[in-house]
């Protein structure tokens, strides 16, 4: 049996067909996992970004607490030291103070005049109690100092600061 050329063509322009529209196929496919493999390299390039930005925060978060806690066990030190030479006798612990006497003797009573008695210094159940507020003061000033510097070094990173990779991060989209 011998086909003709005039039944060939419709048979070879059929198959013809069939192989151009798979060849379409696999051209689509090729290029959607081309696209799927950008958009993947942009969003890894994106994550190590963030990561490398989380991880320099870490670092100056960390950096933060260590030099405001060496500083905080500096403090507590002297302190302790104080304390220990207030309660050996080796040291005293003044008062800055002023007794007025206007008001509290009549002008007319005469001159007579109690003498200074001295420097004025806290009693001695109050000692402890003035070295407890010290340590609380130096507790909150190094709690504050810390906060500052973290508000300012770590939490004002903005993304325009940091070169942001996520074009559309900030941007709302309203339906």
């Amino acid at each position: 049996m011998s086909l003709s050329p005039l039944r060939l063509a419709p048979f070879l322009l059929l198959v013809a067909l069939l192989v151009l529209m798979a060849f379409d196929q696999v051209t689509d496919q090729r290029d959607d996992a081309r696209r799927e493999r950008d958009s993947a390299q942009w969003e890894a390039s994106g994550l190590r970004e963030a990561a490398r930005i989380s991880g320099e925060m870490l670092a100056e978060r960390d950096a933060i607490d260590q030099r405001n806690t060496k500083e905080l066990t500096d403090v507590l030190t002297e302190n302790k030291r104080l304390r220990r030479s207030v309660g050996d006798g080796t040291g005293r612990l003044h008062v800055r103070a002023t007794c007025t006497t206007a008001g509290s003797v009549p002008a007319a009573a005469g001159t007579a005049r109690v003498a200074d008695a001295g420097r004025a210094e806290l009693a001695a159940d109050a000692r402890p109690d003035y070295f407890t507020l010290r340590d609380q003061l130096a507790l909150s000033r190094q709690m504050i100092l810390g906060l500052q510097q973290y508000a300012l070094g770590v939490c004002r990173r903005t993304p325009v600061q940091q070169g942001n990779t996520f074009p559309n991060l900030n941007k709302r989209t309203t339906p």
